[in-house]
């Protein structure tokens, strides 16, 4: 991974726009450790004082956790999902699942009005690599698997906002689904998401809105 060497003006505003890019690209997926502070300052070509201010005003931000001993991870990809994730990170289990389920059905139903081809190879795609991540028994990469199929149904919506404001809750909501999931993955949680991704191919409003929903009651109910 390269990074573009700042201007000598400003080079902490810099710097910090160069740290955010990789973490708002994808390019340091959340839960990644980024490089170590000799590595970026090397990169970088400034000062290990510069680097150090940038790296704590993300942190500062909710962008970046600094674990003494360890190293700093990504833990979230904008100022606002890290608000959000520390805000939240506390709230009741089920009021997260209404809101999940409130976001996820109006942008079902969205996509299956709006979908493009392009939306439905990525959905065909995503729901491919959730079952392989399944049948392997691969708890974590089900998660994340599971987790982008759904950002991806909320993108087919092409609402920005929505999309945007569902992605600063992504990190909250993947969190939630980790523990719905629990430690293994069992027969009796799996949900099947190939009727969502059919209704949504066949442009079925109700179908569509309605096996979204659905997915949160099932949570819901486990916790009843």
């Amino acid at each position: 991974m390269a990074l573009t060497s700042p201007r000598r003006s400003a080079l902490s505003d810099q710097v910090i726009t160069e740290l955010r890019s990789q973490i708002t690209s994808g390019e340091w997926p959340v839960g990644s450790r980024i490089p170590t502070e000799p590595e970026l300052v090397a990169q970088l070509g400034v000062a290990r004082n510069t680097v150090r201010e940038a790296v704590r005003a993300l942190a500062h931000n909710g962008l970046l956790d600094i674990r003494q001993g360890s190293g700093t991870y990504v833990v979230a990809t904008s100022e606002l999902a890290g608000v959000m994730h520390r805000r939240f990170a506390g709230a009741d289990p089920r009021d997260i699942a209404e809101v999940r389920s409130t976001l996820e059905s109006s942008a079902a139903r969205m996509a299956a009005e709006r979908r493009t081809e392009r939306d439905l190879r990525q959905l065909d795609t995503l729901l491919a690599r959730r079952e392989e991540a399944w049948a392997a028994g691969d708890r974590d990469e089900f998660v994340a698997a599971d987790a982008t199929l759904h950002m991806a149904v909320v993108s087919a919506s092409h609402n920005d906002v929505l999309t945007a404001l569902y992605a600063d809750l992504n990190h909250l909501l993947r969190d939630r689904l980790r523990d719905d999931v629990g430690q293994e993955l069992r027969p009796e949680n799996h949900m099947d998401h190939a009727r969502l991704v059919a209704a949504i191919r066949a442009g079925d409003v109700e179908t569509a809105g309605t096996e979204a929903a659905s997915y949160t009651r099932h949570c819901l109910g486990e916790r009843v």
